[in-house]
């Protein structure tokens, strides 16, 4: 987009049998782009060698059971040296090809509903969005993580490699910042027909009642944007840029001006990309492709561009669902008025021939008014023409869009006709569900202003996409926290003084008189941090102090949740039991029931029997009992439920405390890596809340997750989710001990695995740890962070 002659037609592709809706430059062939479209395919298109102008379909690929809505490349690598092509569709799935077979390699399930916007990274991770509200994150086959936040359809999506960022646009009205998981940002503001603009550095775009480049205000000359029209696509090689949209045009933009408008014969101009040869590719609502070219030797022939011209001027132009807005007849003037050059590029005027309205579009490259189209029915005037539609003549002919808010299916309408009717047969005819008949009944109806004629009013609101459509997720819950039981003087605290500890006859970094010392070591590269595969333990107890509340809630426990002085004396046996590393006697069976019955009192007094528990499961006939089988999805589903967000801080603690020891055991192991995703999840949650004390015990479980994945290469999904839940958990953590034990678990995960020290990268761990490389107290911290620096 670096020159200054004018775009002219290079070819028409009658590429699909219904709208195109995606583009995308192709990473092979080159020169070659890839075309997505309702018809359920993906095509690949090359220049033809023989002939200049044209292009040849390549390749045509199939795997969707549904409209295809949007493509993206993923970038060449050592196993697929051509790329892949990801394809989203309504399917509500994501299908992945080869150049070498037109059914998928693979097909990535997980959204709930349309995929619809899709965008590629470094290392083969991809970004999708979709009506479902969320954006994913994939790598390979794998979904790594849920962004979630929008309360409407997520459309847009980019990912911002170098920087670890990524962007989500939704019909929320706005537009997200996240990094590593989390959202960093929430940008407002936005109308609905949002696109999302990028350029390749870190700088996003957003526009409300204009375009927004990066502090720069550019006229909206899409016509009638404001009140009607949606951009469909937008693309930023450089400064210069194009637009495409519901006004059927493709606009060239150069520094903030509209340079040249290219008026196209379809309803709806959806996509557009940029070729390696500065061509642009369009798609548009008609299912062909055209493209168009400053180069003159590319420029199609005489005789083709005369067709294009032809076709163009007998477009019909209807002002009801145009977009030429209120049209008087009589106050138009005649053919005289061409005689006059036009003021810009794309400029259109209307003129009377006879009976009839025909509009004109100024051309600057050839120095005269082009005829793209009659005019048909005057939107002001009672006595106008009525709309023509299918061969008939109606009142309305209303754009109603079930795709990502654009006109995709006409429903034309008599002020006589029963509006249920009509919303019936509409609905029939579409192949769309009963249950939007109210919906599309009361749009008619409120439309229409109860059987007057007239236009449309400017509030209309499409019952698909409009703000009284159906929003899935859009529910809010409150969240907050209970109060800290732990009060007053000489209060009982569970574990205040230990922040855990690893199994003896190892050096350990993290806690005691074995601690790391700067001055221990004589070579200050040595890594005693990492990987960490022993785990780390919350092992330290008062006994007396336990047992001392244990007795003193009991004493003022509903009297229904009493315990006997019996069930006391098993807590307390079991308690010394485990407690005592010499001592040969296993816990009984009744012990462990009654300990796994006492961890169900109510929230505010269950504090010191969960003590007990986190005491209890290091001991392998309690772990065995309590985390193996069943009773371990109990345990599980019991420890998640402590850790709810509205939960005690000091419930939410230990449960994280006794996750992280449940590691001691292989049937504790076991468990929580059968639980993984949901336990991470869960436990990535608690970030938020301001404890020191619940920020050691997390990192504590990342890093024993982190430990038994090392050496698991094929464990990629499992790696991302715990390099995402630490990355999140830094943005928040203050503690030094956490901070500390996160950057072991960072360490831990990376080491000896390429792929996942790709992976970090792309989150941005690099640039968002090297703070920490500074501190000098404790020592530890940044010598641990220098070590995942080196080895990243």
């Amino acid at each position: 987009m670096s020159g200054s002659n004018s775009y002219r037609l290079r070819c028409s592709l009658a590429a699909h049998e219904m709208d195109v809706r995606g583009l995308a430059a192709a990473a092979f062939p080159h020169g070659a782009f890839v075309s997505v479209s309702r018809d359920r395919t993906a095509r690949v298109w090359v220049p033809n060698p023989s002939e200049n102008q044209v292009f040849t379909e390549m390749h045509c690929m199939n795997g969707h059971s549904n409209f295809v809505s949007c493509v993206c490349i993923i970038a060449p690598n050592e196993t697929y040296p051509r790329g892949l092509i990801a394809t989203g569709g309504h399917d509500n799935n994501i299908c992945v090809f080869s150049l070498d077979r037109p059914d998928p390699l693979f097909t990535l399930k997980g959204h709930k509903n349309t995929v619809c916007t899709l965008s590629s990274g470094k290392f083969g991770t991809m970004l999708s969005g979709s009506w479902d509200t969320t954006a994913k994150v994939w790598l390979g086959e794998k979904c790594l993580m849920t962004l979630q936040g929008h309360t409407a359809a997520v459309w847009a999506v980019v990912i911002l490699p170098e920087q670890g960022l990524m962007l989500s646009g939704s019909a929320d009205k706005t537009i997200k910042l996240w990094k590593a998981g989390r959202c960093e940002n929430t940008y407002t503001g936005i109308l609905v027909q949002l696109i999302l603009l990028m350029l390749s550095t870190t700088k996003q775009c957003l526009f409300d009642a204009e375009y927004r480049q990066c502090g720069a205000c550019f006229d909206p000359s899409h016509e009638d944007y404001l009140n009607y029209y949606p951009i469909y696509c937008l693309l930023f090689p450089v400064l210069d840029f194009i637009s495409t949209g519901e006004d059927r045009t493709l606009r060239v933009w150069r520094k903030g001006e509209c340079s040249q408008t290219i008026r196209l014969p379809a309803q709806s101009v959806w996509c557009c990309c940029i070729l390696p040869d500065g061509d642009i590719a369009v798609g548009a609502s008609d299912g062909v492709i055209r493209v168009f070219t400053e180069c003159q030797e590319r420029v199609a022939s005489a005789q083709d561009l005369q067709a294009f011209e032809d076709e163009l001027s007998k477009a019909i132009i209807d002002p009801k669902t145009g977009d030429l807005g209120d049209i008087k007849i009589e106050d138009l003037p005649g053919r005289e008025h061409l005689d006059e050059p036009g003021n810009r590029d794309g400029q259109t005027r209307l003129i009377k021939e006879g009976s009839n309205v025909e509009a004109y579009q100024w051309s600057v490259s050839d120095g005269r008014w082009v005829k793209i189209g009659d005019v048909v029915g005057g939107s002001s005037q009672q006595n106008s023409k009525r709309v023509m539609y299918e061969g008939k003549e109606y009142d309305f002919v209303f754009s109603i869009d079930v795709n990502e808010g654009g006109p995709g299916l006409k429903l034309p309408y008599n002020v006589t006709d029963d509006p249920w009717l009509t919303a019936h047969n509409f609905l029939e005819k579409n192949d769309l569900s009963p249950m939007f008949l109210d919906q599309v009944a009361n749009f008619i109806i409120e439309n229409t202003k109860g059987h007057t004629l007239g236009p449309a009013p400017g509030s209309a609101t499409d019952p698909f996409t409009g703000a009284g459509r159906y929003i899935p997720g859009s529910g809010s819950d409150s969240q907050g926290f209970g109060a800290d039981p732990f009060t007053g003087a000489g209060r009982y605290i569970p574990e205040s003084g230990s922040t855990g500890a690893v199994p003896s006859g190892r050096a350990d970094p993290f806690t005691g008189g074995s601690a790391y010392s700067s001055s221990s070591l004589p070579n200050a590269k040595t890594n005693v941090f990492f990987p960490n595969t022993d785990g780390v333990m919350f092992e330290q107890a008062n006994t007396t102090q336990i047992l001392g509340k244990l007795r003193e809630l009991n004493s003022t426990a509903p009297a229904d949740r009493k315990l006997s002085d019996a069930a006391l004396d098993c807590l307390e046996k079991l308690l010394l039991l485990v407690t005592d590393v010499k001592g040969q006697e296993q816990p009984t069976a009744e012990q462990i029931s009654v300990l796994w019955r006492t961890s169900h009192w109510p929230e505010d007094i269950v504090f010191p029997v969960l003590d007990i528990l986190r005491l209890a499961v290091r001991h392998p006939e309690v772990n065995a009992q309590l985390c193996g089988g069943t009773e371990g999805a109990s345990l599980c589903n019991h420890l998640l439920g402590l850790m709810s967000s509205e939960g005690r801080p000091a419930n939410q603690m230990l449960a994280l405390r006794i996750l992280c020891n449940c590691f001691s055991g292989s049937h504790g192991r076991a468990l929580l890596l059968g639980h993984r995703d949901t336990v991470l999840s869960r436990a990535g949650d608690l970030c938020v809340v301001s404890n020191k004390n619940i920020h050691v015990a997390l990192a504590t479980l990342v890093l024993n997750y982190a430990g038994r994945l090392y050496g698991q290469l094929t464990e990629i999904e499992a790696k991302a989710q715990c390099l995402s839940v630490a990355s999140t958990a830094l943005e928040v953590v203050q503690d030094k001990e956490a901070i500390f034990r996160l950057l072991v678990a960072l360490g831990t995960t990376v080491a000896g695995d390429s792929t996942a020290k790709d992976l970090a990268r792309s989150l941005g761990v690099n640039s968002q740890i090297s703070k920490y490389a500074r501190v000098s107290d404790p020592a530890k911290v940044g010598e641990c962070c220098r070590l995942v620096l080196d080895e990243l």
